[in-house]
């Protein structure tokens, strides 16, 4: 053996990964340095990042499935985060997604034009918003100007609700879309109901336990358990019952395909019993007027007088008569009509200690200002304090009576203008019908954040104010979506014809 081939056998090759390598090591140090200076949530939050480009990748070349990915986890957000499978706040990772779909459609030039966002819920979302990021200079607890805490409270009480408008407009753009959009939230709502059957019947697991030692106070109510399935708590859980089964029954009403009728009944009847099961009183008003205000938009006295005489019905049972008390639920919902109710009467008394201190505060406390901010010689210190007990209240304080003015100004404008799409312009029964069912569950939902604070919970934005910006979306596709139905409803028919045909054969 010379000298040379001696040589080649001790000469290193070149490393042709060492550029990953030490990409992979310079992130380590950085994930080591988040975590001792932030903890653990600072550590995930940097070995996301690998995964977060790759899913970044993946979501530009699968576009929908990122949107359907998204339109599951905000379902179910609330429920990995109580089992601790979300490192990072909630919020988060619901905000992320939305920003990645926007993205999308920016880079994507002719999927942002095409999308049909121009309309009035766009300008009464941009003027509250627009009026939320003024309160960012509101210092009248004379704490000065918190721009992180601002933020984190105004994208929870104003962005998301835009993030939730822009993504459902953009990417729900056709009747096979929209079909999709109302069958998935059918099927999550199915399976949010299993999951309050389960806790009922066959136990809690040890996270929904522990959960229920912190929240006792509010979820076991003369030993009766309020159950809260996926959901944050049983009062989110039974609004969005409420209001998702006038959806459901709705879409199952109008529906000329026969599958569709059924399943869609179908989830309205397992969201009415979840709704009883969460043992929530503003769940029966929610459900109420939800069905008035289709009653009105229905246009149809087929229609509107069974569901008059059913749901009054319902209202004089439980108002009128002892019928059912056997049932704790029932007893519970029976309450809610009791005008001596002892909860009802807290909500009074805070109320008027809020309108004693509001007079100073016209724009709030501000937004992110809370009591852990508020010191307590500080003359807006009970303000912070006071139990909100409602969305609508806790709107009230942070944003003062303007800000409580500017909402439901801004909510009036979205649900009547979606309102005058159903009644006037929509000419297909079924289409209207859908129409229609998103405009009662969002007045649904609407009065649960007056009763409840609940409203910009999850999963609520994304399929209420994400449902009723599709409203605003349908006479621009309903001549393709009556196509559409035709040939399902043809295709129907024709499988009915041919199964009479094969039952008239004679067997042998």
């Amino acid at each position: 053996m010379d000298d040379k081939t001696s040589a080649k056998r001790f000469v290193i090759p070149p490393n042709e990964n060492g550029g990953r390598v030490a990409l992979l090591f310079l992130l380590f140090l950085v994930a080591l340095y988040a975590f001792y200076s932030m903890g653990l949530t600072g550590m995930a939050m940097v070995c996301a990042i690998p995964v977060t480009v790759i899913y970044i990748f993946v979501a530009f070349r699968f576009k929908m499935f990122t949107f359907w990915t998204l339109f599951v986890l905000n379902y179910f957000i609330t429920f990995l985060s109580r089992y601790g499978y979300l490192p990072i706040p909630i919020s988060i990772v619901n905000e992320l997604f939305e920003i990645i779909l926007l993205a999308i459609a920016i880079i994507d030039a002719k999927m942002f034009i095409e999308a049909r966002f121009l309309n009035v819920m766009l300008i009464a979302l941009l003027t509250w918003c627009g009026f939320c990021t003024l309160e960012v200079f509101n210092d009248v607890c004379g704490l000065g100007i918190d721009i992180g805490a601002w933020y984190t409270g105004a994208r929870l009480m104003a962005f998301q609700l835009m993030y939730a408008f822009l993504v459902c407009t953009i990417y729900i753009s056709n009747p096979r879309k929209i079909r999709q959009f109302v069958f998935a939230w059918a099927c999550l709502s199915i399976f949010a109901a299993l999951w309050a059957w389960k806790q009922k019947n066959l136990g809690f697991t040890s996270a929904e336990k522990a959960f229920l030692v912190y929240a006792a106070r509010t979820h076991m109510v003369n030993g009766v358990v309020r159950y809260f399935s996926v959901f944050s708590d049983a009062a989110n859980f039974g609004c969005n019952m409420a209001a998702s089964a006038v959806c459901f029954y709705v879409v199952g009403l109008t529906s000329r395909i026969r599958k569709d009728k059924i399943f869609f009944l179908l989830a309205g009847v397992a969201c009415t019993w979840a709704m009883f099961s969460s043992g929530t009183r503003t769940a029966i008003f929610c459900m109420i007027a939800g069905f008035m205000v289709y009653i009105v938009l229905s246009k149809s006295f087929k229609i509107a007088v069974p569901l008059a005489v059913v749901f009054g019905l319902l209202v004089f049972m439980l108002a009128f008569t002892t019928i059912g008390n056997g049932n704790s639920m029932i007893r519970r919902m029976r309450s809610a009509f009791n005008k001596n109710d002892a909860s009802a009467g807290v909500r009074d008394i805070n109320k008027t200690a809020i309108k004693k201190y509001i007079v100073d505060a016209p724009f709030g406390i501000g937004i992110g200002i809370g009591y852990e901010n508020v010191p307590a010689n500080n003359k807006f210190r009970k303000l912070s304090t006071i139990p909100p007990d409602s969305e609508y209240v806790f709107i009230w304080v942070h944003t003062g009576t303007v800000g409580i003015t500017v909402f439901v100004i801004i909510t009036c404008i979205m649900l009547l203008g979606a309102c005058w799409i159903v009644f006037f312009q929509l000419k297909n029964n079924s289409l209207r019908g859908i129409g229609g069912a998103l405009c009662s569950a969002f007045t649904a939902i609407q009065l649960g954040g007056y009763g409840n604070q609940i409203l910009m919970q999850f999963p609520n934005v994304l399929l209420f104010y994400g449902g009723l910006s599709l409203v605003f979306l349908l006479p621009s596709i309903e001549q393709a979506y009556t196509e559409e139905e035709n040939k399902r409803y043809a295709l129907q028919e024709e499988r009915k014809r041919l199964r009479e045909e094969k039952k008239r054969v004679p067997k042998h």
